[in-house]
């Protein structure tokens, strides 16, 4: 490519992207509901006639959806000027990927032609189902979870579809939210029809039609350069979410990511199975699903910031995703809180990404993010539904930089609603809304801190609903000598007699007077703590994210009563903490107490057998046949072996109960003594 085509290239990127924006910020301002307009939960997208992405908003909205595919929807209809579409249901086409989120799409024509589609995607507050907010782990199958709407037109030759809207409207909560959240998403693609108007008058019809390919094409070979810089070879890494449902046993997703010359592959085999409950992530089994990317997506542009973020980006990666796990669940399977596992998947692909380049990538984010939304009513009895934020840590210890405080890291473009907002759209009274002290993972670099709110609620018959519960067990991990994060807490009523702990309960009742207290999970630290240069430990401590204590346990720092550094206590305990340390590899993992323990029990020998056990079972088997496995281990951990053939022996005592299970096969290395 000549040097002005490039520039000519990059000028058009620029325009796409300002396109982009322009939606955004017109259903960003025009919007109802507090979770879009406060919170950002929308993504807007410039479209190949083919629906890739070519350009969406880098600096607000959800960041997740940079290579979303509105193929699989697109193909069904014929397109008139004017038209606008719509699509709800996750299993229609693998767009939508909850009921809440609804997608719409218009056609871009010029002088007659269709040149390309703009897009957005909103996540309604509301949709109907089983619970106010629609979305808990507790539901089971997907038609639990709201309304769910399969690819429509909403818009022909200038008409709304007037029974479409009747059904939205009678199946909602909220339905004035919903109409109103609607209308400013009708509002942002008109814009941006508008928009690649006048991007088509400067460019030229050609010119614009062939740059959309190019844009894909460039960002393709921006990531194929940095793939060729990584060594080739095949890296593990394993994560966990706390509960399979609620009160369950944990969840484990896995990638391994290959790497060879210029192309990758995450390979998700070894992760659990679908499940009964709604933690399943819709994917289709698509090898390219913007779900499935989005950990790879992160951390080739933390290796290289300049890359094009396109649906070019991910052309030379793709993702294998076995049927009837929890990364690829088939209907009915419930899917509303999809976006806990695809968390994990992105912690568990940076993971694998630092086995490979450990000095160029971060510790665990804090993850564990949980979207606290509140049903109540007024003094006057009218009711109120509204997300009041996202309670989060913030991001891993860095080779160079501490961790960002709570700020949500891999979810960070879910912004805070300001307490004020808050109290006046909600009737609640915030008590306390900081940064939790100690929650950082202690490092050279220290992990960021987690996010708390409490607040109380003063009438009958209120809801809280925390969407995405999770690290109330298993820590953010350190990384090169760093140490976990703290977990994460919720509890109603805390510091009083009746006070209850909720773990990683989503869905609580609350009666008047009662205080919900949430605070999130610190994110991983990097390199050894002991080694953080001491004022920097000071500075932590004036500044209250590291308390006294924990400066003396955690780091070696001995401070006075005024918190000025005790040099010579400090050099004394620094020497007796690490007398007899080694140094470590980059590529150690500091994983907490918590999931050494775990493993302990649930080795990879263990984790192997139970993966090739139940994928030699009927999806429907799974589940359930996880469930008795795992109650028979309990916390033992392997003897003998420890190969994994004692996870054959529990099976087929098992099976003997249940005729109905198919015959399963063992290797022939792990055949029974």
């Amino acid at each position: 490519m000549s040097k002005d085509a490039n520039i000519t290239l990059h000028v058009l990127a620029n325009y796409c992207a300002a396109a982009a924006e322009s939606m955004g910020w017109t259903l960003m301002r025009t919007a109802y509901s507090t979770f879009v307009k406060e919170t950002e939960d929308f993504s807007c997208q410039v479209l190949t006639k083919e629906g890739l992405t070519v350009a969406s908003p880098k600096t607000f909205g959800a960041t997740w959806y940079t290579g979303l595919d509105y193929g699989g929807v697109i193909k069904l209809f014929d397109y008139k000027e004017g038209d606008i579409c719509v699509v709800s249901d996750p299993y229609s086409g693998f767009v939508a990927t909850h009921a809440p989120d609804l997608h719409m799409w218009k056609p871009v024509f010029w002088e007659g032609e269709l040149m390309c589609f703009v897009g957005n995607h909103i996540h309604n507050t509301d949709v109907g189902g089983a619970v106010p907010a629609s979305l808990s782990r507790s539901l089971t199958e997907v038609y639990q979870e709201g309304l769910r709407i399969p690819p429509m037109r909403l818009v022909r030759d200038g008409k709304m579809n007037e029974d479409l809207l009747r059904i939205i409207e009678t199946n909602v909560r909220l339905p004035e939210q919903n109409w109103g959240d609607l209308n400013a998403q009708i509002a942002c693609v008109n814009v941006g029809e508008r928009k690649v108007h006048e991007i088509i008058e400067r460019f030229g019809k050609e010119a614009f039609s062939s740059g959309l390919g190019e844009l894909l094409d460039y960002a393709d070979a921006q990531a194929r350069a940095v793939i060729r810089g990584l060594p080739d070879g095949e890296y593990f890494f394993a994560d966990y979410a706390d509960e399979d449902q609620a009160g369950g046993y944990p969840v484990r997703v896995c990638v391994t990511l290959k790497i060879h010359g210029e192309t990758m592959t995450l390979d998700y085999t070894g992760s659990d199975p679908q499940l009964v409950s709604s933690l399943n992530v819709p994917t289709g089994g698509n090898e390219r699903h913007s779900l499935a990317m989005v950990g790879a997506v992160y951390a080739l542009y933390c290796l290289d910031p300049t890359v094009m973020l396109n649906a070019g980006l991910m052309r030379s990666v793709r993702a294998i995703l076995p049927e009837g796990t929890v990364m690829n669940a088939v209907k009915p399977a419930a899917v509303g809180m999809r976006s806990l596992m695809c968390n994990l998947s992105q912690v568990a692909t940076i993971g694998a990404f630092c086995r490979v380049v450990p000095d160029r990538m971060p510790a665990s984010p804090g993850s564990g993010l949980s979207i606290m939304n509140v049903k109540t009513s007024t003094k006057d009895g009218r009711p109120i539904m509204a997300s009041i934020g996202p309670v989060g840590g913030g991001s891993g210890g860095g080779p160079k930089a501490d961790g960002v405080e709570a700020c949500g890291a891999n979810m960070s473009y879910l912004k805070n609603t300001p307490v004020e907002i808050n109290e006046a759209e909600v009737p609640i009274r915030i008590r306390r809304y900081g940064l939790v002290q100690d929650s950082g993972g202690p490092g050279f670099y220290r992990g960021g801190t987690a996010l708390e709110m409490e607040f109380q609620l003063f009438a009958p018959q209120s809801m809280v609903t925390a969407r995405n519960r999770d690290r109330s067990r298993f820590s953010a991990w350190g990384l090169a000598g760093g140490k976990a994060g703290k977990p994460s807490r919720f509890a109603r009523n805390p510091d009083r007699p009746d006070c209850v702990e909720l773990g990683s309960t989503d869905i609580v009742n609350c009666d008047p007077g009662d205080i919900i207290l949430i605070q999130g999970p610190g994110a991983g630290g990097y390199g050894d703590p002991l080694h953080r240069p001491v004022d920097l430990v000071m500075l932590d401590v004036r500044r209250g994210f590291v308390s006294r204590e924990a400066a003396h346990a955690d780091y070696g720092v001995v401070l006075g009563e005024d918190l000025s550094v005790d040099d010579a206590a400090t050099e004394a305990l620094r020497a007796e903490m690490s007398a007899g340390s080694k140094p470590v590899p980059l590529a150690t993992f500091g994983h907490g107490e918590a999931r050494a323990a775990y493993e302990a029990v649930w080795t990879e020998g263990r984790y192997e057998a139970l993966t090739d056990i139940l994928a030699q079972l009927p999806v429907s088997w799974r589940y359930f046949m996880k469930h008795q496995i795992f109650r028979s281990i309990g916390d033992t951990p392997p003897a003998g072996r420890g190969d994994g053939s004692d996870i054959y022996d529990v099976f087929d005592k098992v099976a003997r109960r249940f005729p109905e299970l198919p015959t399963v096969s063992r290797p022939t290395a792990l055949a029974a003594e």
